[in-house]
């Protein structure tokens, strides 16, 4: 039988791969890997970039061949079987990646390529991929005993079990969660849309009625137009216990003890490496330059939002008592009584502007925004492969027409798909012997599915976020870079890696680029001017509590790796009330559980480094400053920012880049002035 994991001639068969293939096309792969590298050793006495580093490159790429698509169908089409196999293989390719990177002689070919004559020839790329690969060893615990070695290794496969089963404690206890509902008096105030698409859930489960789940396309709704309150506050009491010991299924799937154990084995690791705790451990490599540093950041963004935040918070209450009578104004109310406010005050629903964003538009018109700042041009294929029905595929071309890469694009929400929005690599560019192997991107949201009578329309929210995973995309697929390790996203330090993506949403919020988005799918006609100003108007509503909510997450992630102290106990409890004590705006119940779900720091890429996506924000509004001055589709602008930021992947210094495209270091005030929180704090 052939495994169509191991076809590596064109883009994965998705339709042809079962779970049965999974570990054999792993096993392959990782045995002739084990057999290269100790062919390489031995042949490699004057270690060069091309007889050391270009095989590593490519025997790397291989495995990725398999694995990338594995971890892809594990994400977003998720089963049983699958499951089990996935598992087995994290734990194997855990395995082997310690095995590599604990290998002594190939640390030491590594750095005697580092010091010899060769290196000072090599160009500033391949240097880069050298260094970084010499900073990886150490971070692995090349330097240590081999007692040492041993219980980093042990240590990593203890992790990879451990966030792998964060992921499906989370997966499961979201989708476990349905409402059925049969009085239509109880939905008072959701939106038709909501209330269609709960009534097709509730016919595709053969029921009457209606039927919600802990979906965002849900819960969002619900939280801010519900006027039923009890029905607010039960989504909201099932949506913030998710997978913990309270709720509606508390314990079933509860992640806090696996989360204590993360937390000890990552703190464990950094003190076994020589750092005093896992956060300066994570700044390794990344851009901040101590805990220190990012500390003062968060806290400096904290001291001129927190103020303003609490005034909107204070409004909110006092429109609620006025307006409702309500004494005692609860978390499942302040998304509610905001919306009345921001109606009040501006005339103005996000509901309004749902009609307008149909998703077809949308797409087409992000399309024509790139091409009108880089020149590119977006073409479907229908002829390619899928693991879903709803999926596409797409290929992008430069202004000559030459092809630059590609992507898979699944937007819709469904049973067994990890929740949330994400981009993944699936092939990175690279050079290899046959020529440029093109970058392919995968590009996954969450949005609702279709209805049967009317198109699928977006949030302006959920545009902002397509807009966001699309500059991951276009980070991933514009890099000129030659190797993988350097590639894209790859080599860049986590804390800069969501400049693209938020720098890309601010075109979501511009009047020329709505002009191209826009369309209402009944009346036909772009976003009227009128509704444009009041959505303007309303953007930086309650911003600083939007500001602060982040800031506490932030904070959260980073103090808990920074100070976590393994003699000490319940430290979620302990930094949370003191955090909820000096610096929360919102008042949440005793109830609720942040970290169980917090899937970011304990099951992906951001454990103390969450905080990045605020530092992100600043190199947005910074560099977006600029295209505001210059024009949004100023070509000249544009190319500078495609060649100083896009194209480099983490070739260089991210704030060197930075530098590069807008002439000096970042500045904080673009941030605070465009979120209206620099204004606000005048008066």
């Amino acid at each position: 039988m052939t495994n169509p994991l191991l076809q590596f001639s064109s883009l994965p068969i998705f339709s042809e791969i079962k779970s049965e293939h999974v570990e054999p096309a792993l096993d392959h792969v990782l045995k002739d890997a084990r057999i290269s590298i100790d062919n390489l050793l031995i042949k490699c006495k004057y270690p060069t970039w091309h007889n050391l580093v270009l095989p590593m490159e490519e025997l790397n790429a291989t495995i990725d061949r398999v694995w990338s698509p594995v971890k892809h169908l594990n994400a977003v089409m998720n089963s049983y079987e699958l499951r089990v196999a996935y598992n087995a293989c994290l734990l194997k390719i855990s395995a082997f990646e310690m095995e590599v990177s604990q290998n002594i002689c190939l640390y030491k070919a590594y750095r005697t390529l580092a010091k010899s004559a060769t290196y000072d020839k090599l160009d500033i790329e391949k240097k880069k991929i050298i260094d970084n690969t010499l900073r990886d060893f150490y971070l692995s615990g090349i330097d240590l005993s081999q007692q040492d070695r041993d219980r980093c290794r042990d240590i990593s496969l203890l992790l990879a079990g451990l966030t792998s089963k964060f992921e499906e404690n989370l997966l499961d206890a979201t989708h476990v969660w349905k409402k059925h509902i049969i009085n239509e008096n109880f939905l008072m105030g959701l939106p038709s849309s909501t209330k269609k698409m709960a009534a097709q859930f509730a016919q595709r489960d053969k029921l009457d009625g209606w039927l919600f789940t802990l979906h965002v396309s849900f819960f969002i709704p619900i939280m801010s137009y519900a006027s039923n309150r009890e029905f607010r506050e039960e989504i909201y009491t099932a949506f913030s216990t998710i997978a913990s010991d309270q709720g509606p299924n508390s314990g079933e799937w509860d992640n806090t003890l696996i989360i204590t154990n993360i937390l000890e084995l990552r703190h464990e690791f950094a003190k076994l490496i020589g750092f005093r705790n896992y956060a300066e451990y994570s700044i390794a490599t990344k851009m901040a330059e101590s805990p220190e540093q990012v500390l003062e950041f968060l806290h400096n963004l904290v001291a001129r939002s927190r103020p303003i935040a609490v005034r909107e918070y204070d409004e909110i209450k006092v429109f609620a008592k006025k307006t409702a009578n309500v004494i005692q104004l609860e978390a499942w109310d302040v998304a509610y009584f905001s919306e009345k406010l921001c109606q009040r005050r501006y005339s103005f629903s996000q509901e309004e502007l749902k009609p307008y964003f149909s998703e077809y538009k949308v797409i087409l018109g992000l399309f024509t925004v790139v091409k009108r700042i880089y020149g590119l041009n977006i073409n479907e294929r229908t002829d390619v492969d899928v693991w879903h029905k709803d999926v596409r595929f797409f290929d992008v071309f430069d202004i000559n027409n030459e092809l630059l890469g590609q992507f898979y694009l699944d937007l819709y929400a469904r049973n067994h798909k990890r929740g949330g929005a994400w981009m993944d690599e699936c092939l990175s560019r690279r050079k290899t012997s046959y020529g440029i192997q093109l970058p392919v991107a995968f590009l996954i949201c969450n949005f609702a599915e279709p209805l049967a009578d009317v198109p699928v329309l977006l949030t302006h929210e959920e545009v902002v976020t397509l807009f966001h995973e699309f500059g991951h995309c276009l980070h991933h697929i514009l890099t000129k870079m030659s190797y993988a390790g350097i590639s894209g996203i790859n080599g860049v330090p986590w804390d800069a890696v969501e400049f693209p993506s938020q720098f890309m949403e601010n075109w979501a919020w511009e009047r020329d680029v709505l002009n191209l988005i826009t369309f209402h799918y009944e009346t036909h006609e772009v976003l009227p001017q009128e509704l444009f100003n009041k959505m303007i108007a309303s953007r930086n509503f309650n911003s600083a509590m939007e500001m602060m909510k982040q800031l506490e997450l932030s904070l959260f992630d980073f103090r808990l790796y920074l100070e976590f102290d393994p003699m000490k106990d319940n430290p979620l409890d302990i930094l949370l009330n003191e955090l909820r004590e000096q610096i929360s705006v919102v008042k949440l119940p005793k109830f609720h559980r942040l970290a169980q779900s917090f899937s970011h720091i304990f099951s992906g890429s951001y454990a103390a480094g969450y905080y990045g996506y605020k530092w992100a924000e600043v190199l947005s509004a910074d560099a977006f400053s600029k295209f505001k001055k210059n024009g949004i589709f100023n070509r000249d602008t544009g190319l500078k920012f495609l060649q100083s930021i896009l194209e480099q992947g983490g070739s260089r210094d991210p704030m060197d880049l930075f530098i590069r495209f807008r002439g000096r270091e970042p500045n904080i005030d673009a941030l605070l002035k465009r979120t209206g929180i620099a204004i606000s704090a005048k008066h």
